[in-house]
């Protein structure tokens, strides 16, 4: 049943997201700030960023003014369309930071992969709120996999395995649409056993499994024999998950991947090398203090002792120059939107918007959770940005649609059609 009732756009939503914004020029123009700096620089990173906000805000804009119909009419052709990018990027991208990912257009560069978070989103969503797909069978569930997965392969053929990972949070929702519990759980077991290979000597894990997996079918032979097939079944299936994952490391990650992960679990110490990055960052964050070194004055920062600063790393420059209290703003700010998309998405009438929503939410924080983490040594670098603070156009542009269709459907949530 349809309605004529619309709702104003979600000022809150709106004003978080142009305090972000906002925050990223500052800490963008602080990450290259000298002496000579003129701030109305045409050719800086900072001044380049004020063009893509500003271009970015207009489409925002442009999509409140679309039926939200649209886009969930049209998801699956948005994802093939950038599918298409994906691949052609491949063969006619330029190769920035070793990843082949991005189409020089002379004036911009763009890069596909960031299109396609909102693209995969948008399609995710239209299959899994489709009639009659229950995540419960596995028919259903593999191809909703799939639909994920497609993005990820294609993006790890453009050794960009950062930007891959992010869509792996998507499984998110396919657990909150009904995806059996016992697969998510058996996921995160994958992902304990993936770092347990890389801390213990393969020959070594195995023979353990193998014990442990005689122990506890000697244990259930007299209490319960039925048991004991699915014991040595997944004693063998996790064998040959340490194997895989032990091959994958060792061979499709790149070397500087690998150095980083080893940093992480403790297994490299090399501060002149592959620690170089999180020990720098660590400094960098840690002499900000409480109120910081005051905006402009960040020294760690200034002297390029932290690489990538106005990208990956840009959440140094504001524990270096905003402090602890700067800091909790920021994280603040990213909790508040947070919060307010799954706000967003219990109000909802359609399932359609509502999914879409906890889209968002898992793509956000795991942008925020891993940008954040790599910076002060908890999780390894894998090359993500932060969301609307990083550089970069396409970055900023591809989360800004991300949002603004979700509030499009918000400002539509009782003209339930989708």
């Amino acid at each position: 049943m349809s309605s004529n009732r619309k709702k104003s756009s979600d000022l809150i939503t709106i004003l978080i997201y142009i305090a972000l914004v906002i925050t990223g020029v500052m800490a963008i123009y602080a990450s290259i700030y000298t002496q000579d700096a003129v701030f109305l620089d045409v050719n800086s990173k900072h001044f380049r960023q004020i063009i893509w906000a500003g271009f970015s805000l207009i489409i925002g804009m442009l999509i409140l003014l679309v039926d939200g119909n649209f886009f969930s009419t049209f998801a699956y052709v948005f994802y093939a369309i950038v599918l298409f990018a994906l691949v052609l990027v491949m063969f006619f991208g330029q190769t920035v930071s070793g990843g082949q990912s991005w189409f020089d257009l002379g004036f911009a560069k763009l890069q596909p992969s960031e299109f396609a978070k909102f693209v995969t989103c948008l399609a995710l969503t239209k299959y899994v709120t489709g009639n009659g797909v229950k995540l419960s069978r596995w028919s259903d569930l593999i191809i909703g996999f799939v639909i994920i997965l497609i993005p990820i392969v294609l993006i790890i053929l453009q050794k960009d395995t950062g930007t891959a990972l992010v869509f792996l949070s998507l499984v998110l929702v396919l657990f909150r649409r009904g995806m059996p519990a016992w697969l998510m759980y058996f996921g995160i077991a994958l992902v304990f056993l993936s770092i347990i290979s890389l801390l213990i000597e393969v020959k070594l894990l195995l023979i353990i499994m193998a014990v442990a997996g005689v122990i506890l079918s000697l244990f259930n032979l007299k209490r319960n024999r039925k048991i004991i097939p699915f014991i040595l079944g997944f004693t063998l299936l996790f064998s040959a998950y340490v194997f895989s994952a032990n091959y994958a490391f060792e061979n499709i990650l790149l070397p500087h991947q690998q150095n980083r992960i080893n940093v992480l679990i403790g297994k490299v110490d090399d501060v002149k090398e592959a620690a170089y990055n999180v020990y720098q960052s660590k400094i960098a964050i840690g002499s900000g203090g409480l109120m910081g070194k005051g905006y402009l004055n960040g020294t760690q920062t200034k002297f390029n002792f932290v690489p990538e600063l106005s990208t990956d790393f840009i959440f140094c420059t504001i524990g270096e120059e905003f402090g602890f209290i700067g800091s909790v703003f920021v994280i603040l700010l990213y909790l508040a939107l947070l919060f307010r998309i799954i706000f967003v998405a219990e109000r909802q009438r359609s399932a359609f918007s509502s999914t879409f929503a906890y889209c968002v939410a898992s793509i956000i924080f795991f942008h925020f959770l891993v940008n954040i983490g790599m910076t002060i040594g908890l999780v390894p670098v894998i090359g993500i940005p932060l969301p609307f603070i990083s550089y970069g156009g396409s970055s900023l542009l591809g989360f800004t649609i991300l949002l603004f269709i979700l509030l499009k459907f918000d400002t539509e949530r009782y003209n339930i059609v989708r």
